[in-house]
């Protein structure tokens, strides 16, 4: 086993995943689904994922976009606070289910709430945003 624990510099290993990946996000911001929106997703993936450096990008980023401090700080508890549209939660709660993998979930149920919100092509969108996030998340991860 070797000694060297050091973390490995992933943009300098592999710099054309990154190419790649950055340009998924390029295609997937041709969809409409609102820059609100996916901050808060994009915030929520990182929370759970506990990825330090995420939460504190995704966060600046959403207070850049002028997301107000208040949501901010509730979105943890988001279930249980009223700061948050049924489009919102029903986005949020489709991020912890693809986020936190179980086997209870109710997929087509949680498909059915954001029915009532989005359209197929918007609900294919947020589950991309999902995953990329939880992907970013899992290489910033690696580093810790």
């Amino acid at each position: 086993m070797s000694s060297n624990t050091q973390p490995i510099n992933l943009l300098q290993s592999i710099p054309q995943v990154f190419e790649s990946l950055t340009q998924v996000h390029v295609t997937l911001d041709n969809h409409d689904l609102p820059a609100r929106l996916k901050h808060l997703i994009h915030l929520r993936a990182s929370q759970i994922n506990q990825c330090g450096f995420c939460v504190k990008m995704h966060t600046r980023e959403a207070r850049d976009a002028n997301e107000s401090n208040e949501r901010l700080d509730r979105l943890i508890v988001w279930r249980h606070v009223s700061d948050f549209s049924a489009s919102e939660r029903a986005a949020l709660a489709w991020t912890e289910a693809l986020t936190v993998l179980d086997e209870k979930t109710d997929y087509a149920r949680l498909r059915g709430d954001l029915r009532g919100h989005f359209n197929d092509a918007q609900i294919g969108a947020l589950t991309a945003e999902i995953g990329m996030i939880n992907l970013w998340n899992r290489l910033q991860v690696s580093r810790h």
